[in-house]
């Protein structure tokens, strides 16, 4: 049965669609059948797999409210073990007309149930909010990431978005937990950002990922191009952190058969 992971953080910028593009085109190249959910009305990890939000006909919209068998609406991509379920701007209404329903935090539970069994991962990238659709998603999660900017605001909001974990834990999801923290466009340049890491790690300890990713102009300009890092260049620095925190996960998981100098995961400077 396939292990479905929330990419969330109510705060917007910390490279939240960027690791669920490209955590999700590692585990494909490393030959895991991987499903990404765009549960963002930005739509940006559709586009950033070379897909027009504007050309979408069924996707996450119509997954949540049941207007569309789910398989339907699933896309191969480019990317190889790698499939989309996409969405459009018509998302952010899901919001409203999801008010109303009996058992409205269910809905994308309910839908990714029955393809659950027919991947290895299923990662969701959530919305920079903590309303109902990342509610949703983390309701229909097995456990969440959360990206964390090296940056002087790392810490803010991060203790809603872990108080809002824990309610879903008791009353919605009991067997949700915390994949892990991972710290975001790390600049070995700036002492602040070394800083920001000493912080996060004595607050956090062992549920920060020894994986950091660093800033790196070829991951940027990725979605540019509609690919990910390791598609578009594998051999940079940011394909390089996203296999690293797609081994650590599979370690993590005990999905991986590795030798004991293995897994020792490297972490460029």
């Amino acid at each position: 049965m396939g292990k479905i992971i929330s990419v969330a953080n109510q705060k917007g910028g910390v490279g939240k669609t960027t690791t669920a593009i490209n955590l999700g085109a590692c585990f494909g190249v490393l030959e895991y059948k991987t499903l990404l959910v765009d549960a963002d009305p930005q739509a940006n990890a559709t586009s950033g797999l070379g897909i027009d939000p504007a050309t979408v006909q069924s996707g996450t919209y119509e997954a949540l409210l049941g207007a569309e068998n789910i398989q339907a609406s699933i896309l191969s991509t480019s990317s190889p073990h790698l499939d989309l379920l996409p969405a459009r701007i018509d998302l952010v209404g899901a919001e409203i007309e999801l008010i109303s329903r009996r058992e409205r935090e269910f809905q994308l539970k309910q839908a990714l149930d029955p393809i659950k069994d027919q991947y290895d991962f299923i990662i969701i990238d959530c919305s920079p909010s903590l309303g109902l659709i990342t509610i949703n998603s983390l309701v229909a999660s097995d456990a969440v990431l959360i990206p964390v900017q090296c940056e002087y605001f790392a810490l803010e909001g991060l203790g809603k978005l872990l108080n809002t974990i824990k309610i879903v834990q008791s009353g919605l999801n009991e067997s949700l937990n915390v994949e892990g923290i991972l710290l975001t466009m790390y600049d070995t340049r700036l002492r602040l950002a070394n800083q920001v890491v000493d912080e996060v790690k004595t607050h956090f300890q062992d549920l920060v990922l020894k994986t950091i990713i660093h800033r790196n102009t070829r991951l940027g300009e990725a979605p540019s191009f509609g690919e990910s890092i390791i598609m578009h260049d594998a051999s940079s620095k940011g394909s390089i952190n996203y296999l690293n925190l797609a081994r650590e996960l599979l370690q993590r998981n005990q999905m991986t058969q590795l030798s004991d100098a293995e897994k020792i995961i490297p972490i460029s400077e």
